[in-house]
């Protein structure tokens, strides 16, 4: 028996104009984001991630320039958004483990930027290892679609100065509330 090849002129008429093709082209990065992938690796007992490396000097290795001053955990609790911040003398890592699963947003608008307006989202967790760097100046938040609350890791390479905060804040809904719903597909 041979298989016939179909065409979008084979479909039902009423149907035939929603169809369109996904679009699998790589994703444009902000400029100075970087994705660090980390191994993880599979135990019997479970797994483990070697997450940040410093040499004697105090740099992290996987982010030559950054020099580790501060880790902090947030824990976010399932449906929150804790978006937009960002910071004009600091720079970011973050972290949040494999078994977890915690959804970021970040948005270049830094005005002499090659990627100003940028914006990006992504999924930090989710069965991978992974660092992501968050240079300053680029707003930066998260939400929790999971049922579960999700720890996030954030390594910095400045104290946290209470009388002096570098913690600018937008309002969370600043690219629309549209930016942190999940897609459908």
């Amino acid at each position: 028996m041979s298989v016939k090849k179909i065409s979008k002129n084979d479909i039902l008429n009423e149907i035939r104009n929603q169809i369109t093709t996904a679009d699998y082209s790589p994703e444009k990065v902000i400029s100075g984001v970087k994705f660090i992938e980390l191994e993880n690796h599979i135990l019997e007992e479970g797994d483990l991630s070697e997450i940040i490396r410093v040499n004697s000097r105090g740099f992290v290795e996987q982010v030559p320039h950054f020099k580790l001053a501060q880790i902090n955990r947030v824990r976010q609790i399932p449906d929150s958004i804790k978006a937009w911040h960002l910071h004009y003398n600091q720079d970011e890592i973050w972290y949040v483990a494999p078994s977890e699963d915690l959804f970021v947003g970040l948005w270049d608008i830094r005005k002499n930027s090659e990627t100003a307006n940028l914006s990006m989202r992504l999924t930090l967790g989710g069965g991978k290892s992974m660092l992501l760097y968050i240079p300053r100046g680029i707003a930066h938040g998260s939400a929790n679609f999971s049922q579960n609350p999700a720890d996030l890791y954030s390594v910095v390479n400045r104290t946290f100065d209470l009388k002096k905060p570098d913690e600018m804040r937008l309002p969370w809904d600043s690219l629309g509330e549209e930016f942190w719903q999940p897609l459908k597909d």
